[in-house]
């Protein structure tokens, strides 16, 4: 497996892993929508980065880091993985890859959104290092009921 930086030839695996996950679990927020359907609009041109896990070539998993008004953090988001690989560290290895990123570009922290329904996701965020902290009244996604950051420095 390797990691690839963003290219448009994968902007519709970007979106397609995205919907599948979000379908799963949740749904379709008009935000996400917008977002999945505009990537370079609203991760790339604004300074963000996504990210692609390829096997021979296929794209497998994806997560984005999307910069936040506070200075150099990133909100850690759309990490997906496909649904016949999962169970095998491909988003362990993406989050690796995000949190070496992160601290290369000398960001203080990374802050995700989630839901606790998602109890085998908050666990992994925690053994990242994750801790909870308060969540806004109002955020871009309807269905998040929890906010963690991970300080880098």
């Amino acid at each position: 497996m390797q990691i690839s930086t963003y290219d448009p030839i994968y902007a519709s695996d970007f979106k397609a892993l995205n919907i599948e996950w979000l379908e799963t679990f949740f749904y379709v927020e008009p935000y996400d929508n917008e977002v999945l359907s505009n990537p370079e609009k609203y991760i790339i041109s604004k300074g963000g980065h996504i990210f692609f896990a390829l096997i021979d070539g296929n794209v497998v998993g994806t997560v984005a880091l999307m910069p936040m008004q506070e200075a150099n953090v990133y909100e850690l988001t759309k990490m997906a993985v496909n649904t016949t690989i999962r169970g095998k560290g491909i988003g362990q290895k993406l989050m690796a890859h995000c949190i070496a990123f992160a601290k290369a570009e000398n960001a203080p922290k990374l802050v995700l959104y989630s839901n606790t329904l998602l109890e085998n996701a908050i666990y992994i965020y925690k053994k990242w290092g994750f801790v909870e902290i308060p969540l806004e009244t109002t955020s871009n996604y309807d269905r998040a009921n929890i906010k963690m950051e991970l300080i880098l420095k």
